[in-house]
């Protein structure tokens, strides 16, 4: 009788701490393949032959893991679209910002250019609790990674 009583309460706190570690799992892996991005755009400037080409790169790196756009997608319902990359020739895409927030910002040291991969509006995908068919989804916030840019 007192296992019953307590199996119900139990399996709810056993879903939500799974469904918290996966939270935090596709939360981080957005983060670090965001970063990856940045990274690779930091290298080159955006009046150099072929960047349109490695912004392309860039998106596929943040969605897939790799610049060949090949494979599954890191998370589930991540696309190339949701990806918006800034930078001091294109920073349209950037809500809230103009390009004063990536050409010639003042440092301590001079000035540097920067660039900005951002995932806007990913929408984690909960399981459910069993025996429920809906599978509703939390909004995570703006993931960003801000990186100084060559040139």
């Amino acid at each position: 009788m007192e296992f019953a009583l307590l199996l119900v309460p139990l399996l709810l706190l056993s879903f939500g701490v799974v469904e918290y570690g996966r939270a935090i799992y596709h939360y981080n892996t957005l983060v670090k393949s965001v970063r990856a991005a940045a990274r690779l755009l930091s290298s080159q400037s955006p009046d150099s032959e072929g960047y349109g080409e490695l912004v392309a790169e860039a998106r596929c790196l943040a969605v897939h893991g790799n610049v060949d756009c090949l494979g599954p997608v890191l998370v589930p319902k991540l696309s190339a679209s949701s990806v918006k990359v800034c930078d001091r020739k294109s920073w349209s895409e950037c809500k809230g910002s103009n390009q004063d927030s990536y050409r010639s910002v003042p440092t301590g040291q001079g000035s540097i250019h920067l660039v900005s991969v951002r995932i806007d509006g990913y929408a984690f995908p909960l399981i459910g609790l069993p025996l429920l068919n809906t599978g509703p989804t939390i909004g995570f916030g703006p993931i960003e990674a801000v990186m100084r840019q060559a040139g």
